[in-house]
C-alpha cells in the first residue's frame, strides 16, 4: 500500500450530525474532529485503523466507516 492509499473511508451524514463530538473523543488515532460548522469531519483519514469506535458511539448514527476505499 502506498502512502496515498486509504484503507478506510468515513461517510458522515452531516444532516444527522448534531456536533456532539463523541466520535472525535472516542477515536484512538485522532482521525475525527469538529469543523467550523460544528459537524464531524475526518481530518486525518490516513491514520484510521478501522476500529469503528466512531460509528459504534455516534448517538445519531451519522457516521459510517467503509473498508477498502484505497487510492483516492
Amino acid at each position: 500500500m502506498t502512502m496515498t492509499e486509504r484503507r478506510y473511508e468515513h461517510i458522515i451524514e452531516r444532516d444527522w450530525c448534531k456536533g456532539c463530538g463523541i466520535c472525535a473523543r472516542f477515536c484512538p488515532k485522532g482521525v475525527l474532529a469538529l469543523d467550523a460548522g460544528g459537524k464531524a469531519v475526518a481530518e486525518h483519514p490516513d491514520q484510521c485503523i478501522g476500529c469503528r469506535m466512531c460509528e459504534y458511539r455516534c448517538p445519531d448514527m451519522a457516521i459510517f466507516v467503509r473498508e477498502g476505499q484505497g487510492g483516492k
